[in-house]
């Protein structure tokens, strides 16, 4: 004991003390080590001893006469199946009757909160986008809608069919300040740019005429082109 102690302290560093605390730690760690596998040899005796006993209490059956038989199980698994046969019958689960699937154009601010996600609030922006846009060419229009999200836009295509159509269109050449104005992908700033050259340079005869304004750009002519009457 005194080697171990000293090796303890020589080439570890420990105490006295520890080496004392390390000395008795050892053999209860090895004992709860081997716990576990003591236990599971007892099991698997016992349970050899059980299967021997129960083999020779079967041998001796046989020997006196006794012979398995299957019959018993065999009828009662041939009259579980029958009973878990069912007669077919007539009888169907009702079909839950469909709501009526409008067009979106038709859908008011009422209608449209039947969609998830889509509340007083929301339900009147997306009208009076629509409106004041004139109609739709595109679904993904809907998400100029502020608050408006991909997944909610979707859902209200589920409820509702979207036929592309603009009911109103901006007459470029007649409208004033004001008017173009209220159009939401014009702001007041482009109305008076747009009514200044047509006082300045005649009538618009295509949406090309406006890319002759330097600072619009095709992308925002193309987007408002199916507005526009000449």
């Amino acid at each position: 004991m005194a080697k171990i102690y000293f090796f303890l302290k020589s080439y570890l560093g420990f105490s006295k003390r520890e080496s004392r605390g390390f000395v008795l730690v050892i053999p209860a760690l090895l004992i709860l080590y081997l716990i576990p596998s003591g236990y599971d040899w007892l099991l698997r005796k016992k349970n050899e001893e059980n299967y021997l006993a129960y083999s020779a209490k079967i041998d001796s059956l046989i020997k006196a006469g006794w012979k398995p038989s299957l019959n018993n199980f065999e009828s009662k698994l041939n009259s579980s199946e029958t009973d878990t046969i069912k007669k077919p019958n007539n009888y169907q689960k009702p079909k839950s009757p469909q709501l009526t699937k409008m067009t979106f154009t038709e859908a008011d601010s009422i209608v449209l909160q039947i969609v998830p996600g889509i509340g007083q609030t929301m339900a009147g922006r997306v009208v009076k986008f629509r409106e004041n846009l004139g109609g739709l060419y595109s679904k993904d229009q809907l998400l100029e809608v502020y608050g408006m999200t991909p997944e909610v836009m979707e859902r209200v295509f589920e409820y509702f069919e979207f036929e592309p159509g603009i009911k109103d269109k901006i007459l470029i050449n007649q409208a004033d300040v004001n008017s173009l104005a209220k159009h939401p992908y014009i702001n007041y700033g482009t109305a008076k740019v747009i009514v200044a050259f047509r006082e300045q340079h005649g009538p618009y005869r295509s949406s090309d005429d406006l890319l002759k304004i330097k600072i619009f750009n095709e992308e925002w002519v193309n987007r408002l082109k199916p507005y526009l009457e000449f």
